[in-house]
């Protein structure tokens, strides 16, 4: 994707967990439309090696570590945005990395696993807001907070996920309210189920499996980065200069089904493809 100085000409932005998946394609396209963009990851060479690519296909680009679970790393992320480029418009939240330990119900999960998720998949959020409100209020602004489907219907035993998720939504929705008189707007996008380079290599050893879950998609196929890049554009840009509080379900119809009617399907297609090994 090569820079096109398009519009997010003169803007900053800061994309947390940046450096690959859907944080990855969104600092990639923000770049593409014109925005100088900080790409902040807990995994400082892969953030690099994504700036860098960036700054190849023409765009403007700088890499920074940064564990969003830390409040001084939030505000240094912050900090050097602002003086890189001196303003800052756009903050997308997207950086968590989900692990064993956090998966479980109330009665197995631990109480240091759910204080590390709410530090990443919430607290983040808050912060982030907190330390770069100040500097949008000057020009206006948008934040959009990667939320997910699991924010609005639940898994059993994702206690964490789930909560954190649900919760970005709220908060998302009340930033909305108290920013909005600053001209800035607070979105979430909340995506289905994103094949990200992670996961590729899973889905390419067990490609019945992923035609499976494709399956379960009206679209009858998975999300891709960009797919929830393209949203996270059209959020920031001025053509959704009117959205503000909104949770954008990009997740190619899977959340509208009614339920009954989707499982016959799918006994349908396991009784059609018996070998087909289930996707988890």
């Amino acid at each position: 994707m090569t820079a096109d100085t398009g519009k997010f000409k003169s803007r900053a932005a800061i994309v947390t967990g940046g450096a690959m998946g859907i944080g990855g394609a969104t600092a990639r396209r923000l770049a593409a439309d014109g925005a100088s963009v900080l790409v902040a990851d807990i995994n400082l060479p892969a953030a690099q090696a994504n700036a860098a690519a960036i700054r190849a296909a023409g765009g403007t680009a700088e890499p920074f570590a940064a564990d969003v679970g830390k409040s001084y790393d939030i505000a240094a992320m912050v900090t050097r945005a602002a003086h890189l480029w001196g303003r800052l418009d756009i903050l997308v939240n997207n950086a968590y990395s989900p692990t064993h330990e956090s998966d479980g119900d109330a009665l197995t999960v631990s109480e240091q696993a759910w204080d590390a998720g709410m530090a990443t998949l919430v607290k983040a959020h808050f912060l982030a807001a907190k330390y770069a409100v100040p500097h949008m209020r000057a020009h206006g602004g948008s934040i959009v907070n990667i939320s997910s489907v699991h924010g609005l219907l639940m898994a059993p035993r994702k206690l964490i996920y789930e909560a954190g998720k649900s919760a970005v939504i709220g908060i998302t929705k009340q930033m909305a309210i108290d920013f909005g008189p600053l001209g800035i707007r607070v979105n979430a996008i909340c995506p289905g189920h994103i094949v990200t380079e992670r996961q590729r290599e899973n889905w390419d050893a067990n490609p019945a499996g992923l035609r499976y879950f494709q399956d379960q998609y009206p679209v009858r196929r998975v999300g891709t980065p960009d797919d929830i890049a393209n949203a996270v554009a059209f959020l920031c840009s001025d053509d959704a200069s009117f959205i503000t509080g909104h949770a954008l379900v990009v997740d190619g119809g899977l959340t509208i089904q009614l339920q009954e009617d989707f499982s016959v399907r799918q006994a349908h297609y396991l009784r059609a493809h018996p070998d087909t090994p289930l996707p988890y």
